[in-house]
């Protein structure tokens, strides 16, 4: 029995692995340590189909447990993470009438987070049988949303814009953002899918400017460039498919 038929999987188990280990560290407020573990979770989801497609073993198995794994590493992980923001929070809430005793529903609002758990499950489930995505995506796609709520811990922990942190730490915006990310994950927009077929400059030049100038606003603006690589990636994706 020949073994490279079990290498995706392999690599697909490495980012479940790494998405538990990231959830574990966010709930102990380790969040660098659980953020490098996630990315690493992500690096291996990116390659876990380039293999199955280079080695020509994708598989049903294949597919079933890679979106398992993304459940946990751009699923729970980020629920997690808007679970500790809504927990360090202003924790007020003024959209409430002043007559109700808000305390109770303050204590239990970080829960909310796990919206974002529910929608990414959503989007996964909903993703393996959507044939429309098999080279692109229809909407935000989950790895890109966990990116989008880490640029936000990251900011409220280590930030250099006075307005991005006030921001993540303001309990209103952060119940908005949540709504808003299962919102982006869900929404009917085809974006640029980031899996490479081949390395061929050709038939991914988008793909490579796109890697290329995210790389230059990651070193450039540090966490807050974060924001402004998720923005560049729809602004790619619109780009690259008016041009299709």
């Amino acid at each position: 029995m020949s073994i490279k038929r079990h290498i995706p999987n392999i690599i697909t188990l490495g980012n479940l692995f790494c998405g538990c280990i990231a959830v574990f560290f966010v709930l102990q407020e380790e969040i660098y340590i659980g953020c490098i573990f996630a990315i690493a979770g992500i690096v291996l989801d990116f390659f876990d189909g380039f293999a199955a497609r280079l080695l020509k073993v994708q598989s049903e198995l294949g597919l079933q447990l890679d979106s398992m794994a993304d459940l946990l590493t751009s699923g729970m992980f980020p629920g997690a993470l808007m679970f500790y923001l809504l927990q360090h929070s202003n924790r007020v809430a003024p959209f409430l009438p002043s007559t109700l005793p808000t305390y109770d529903v303050i204590d239990w609002l970080p829960l909310l987070g796990f919206v974002i758990t529910a929608g990414a499950g959503y989007r996964l489930a909903k993703f393996n049988i959507d044939t429309r995505q098999t080279s692109s995506f229809i909407g935000l796609p989950t790895p890109a949303n966990t990116l989008l709520i880490m640029s936000l811990v990251l900011i409220n922990i280590d930030g250099t814009l006075d307005v991005l942190i006030k921001l993540t730490k303001n309990t209103e915006f952060l119940v908005v953002f949540t709504f808003l990310s299962v919102f982006l994950m869900n929404m009917e927009l085809p974006l640029m899918g980031l899996k490479f077929k081949n390395f061929k400059i050709k038939d991914n030049l988008f793909k490579y400017l796109f890697l290329m100038i995210s790389g230059v606003l990651l070193v450039g603006l540090k966490y807050e460039g974060l924001f402004c690589v998720i923005l560049l990636y729809v602004l790619f994706s619109l780009f690259e498919r008016k041009k299709k």
